[in-house]
């Protein structure tokens, strides 16, 4: 079945790219990517998902949204997808959030309940194991990383920007056109004066943000109405072999919610699990409920 692409530019509001069948869709897929991403993260899901109408908006302070001002926060990412969806006159969608963006579906589903029936949450979602009493910066150093560095950084040319992905860890046994699509969109400026477009404050805020015991994310995780499936990369953010989540430590959320269900994916990592085969196998899969899971 043939797709057709398109972007479009809400008024005072996000940007998105679209996906959808020639045809009548199936159902609509809301993709909600991470922290540091665009909606370029999900070209490959879409092309897997070809009945399926895909819906991924660049969220505020990233990408082609990157001009929108704070605040940020997971409530206010929420609401600006919910205005792209009444936007679109779409009333219900399957949110599929990738890292970041798995806590954004949860808040989504929480603050606009009528939206969704379940969730598709790719290596992420619950909070992140940290150390007691490091601050706000150390926060984001330990989740991040090298990501947090990236943003301050300026590249002569695209080509110089492909390089620093390339050799990133995760990429270093997967590179095709999609993310090399992924990582040419994720500029801003003009050479010599490139930079990524998404900006620190955003990072910086969304971050702290994850990290508070009484926000909106702890609420939405407590008051979880609907199934969430889990989707666990095995490897982590560096391609290290242990993922983002410890199985130990999932397991230990599973009384606090027991609407959420885990599925570890074999041989993909935080990264490539969006852009890898058996990793997009898997989300397909789950978005279809071909694997049967909720």
């Amino acid at each position: 079945m043939t797709l057709t692409y398109r972007e479009i530019d809400v008024p005072d509001g996000l940007h998105a790219g679209i996906w959808e069948p020639a045809g009548e869709p199936v159902g609509t897929v809301v993709a909600i990517h991470g922290v540091t991403s665009s909606h370029l993260a999900f070209a490959a899901v879409a092309r897997a998902l070809p009945e399926y109408r895909v819906v991924a908006p660049d969220l505020r302070g990233r990408g082609k949204s990157n001009h929108l001002a704070g605040p940020y926060g997971m409530a206010r990412h929420a609401d600006d997808v919910k205005s792209l969806l009444d936007h679109l006159g779409i009333e219900r969608a399957l949110p599929l959030g990738h890292s970041m963006g798995a806590f954004v579906s949860l808040v989504l589903a929480d603050r606009h309940p009528g939206l969704t029936d379940r969730l598709v949450l790719i290596d992420g979602g619950i909070p992140l194991e940290l150390p007691e009493g490091i601050s706000s910066d150390e926060s984001i150093a330990a989740i991040l990383g090298p990501a947090a560095t990236r943003l301050s950084m300026t590249f002569p040319t695209r080509e110089a920007y492909q390089q620093l992905w390339r050799g990133h860890p995760a990429f270093a046994h997967l590179w095709n056109a999609d993310v090399e699509a992924y990582a040419d969109y994720d500029l801003a400026g003009t050479e010599p004066n490139l930079k990524p477009a998404t900006a620190y404050e955003a990072l910086a805020e969304d971050t702290i943000d994850l990290g508070r015991a009484d926000g909106d994310l702890i609420h939405a995780i407590d008051h979880l109405a609907v199934p969430a499936l889990l989707l666990q990369a095995e490897r982590g953010i560096l391609d290290q072999p242990e993922g983002l989540y410890r199985d130990d430590y999932l397991a230990e959320w599973a009384p606090r919610v027991p609407q959420l269900t885990v599925r570890k994916i074999a041989d993909v990592n935080h990264y490539t699990i969006v852009f890898d085969a058996a990793g997009i196998a898997a989300i397909a899969a789950s978005v279809t409920l071909s694997d049967r899971q909720p």
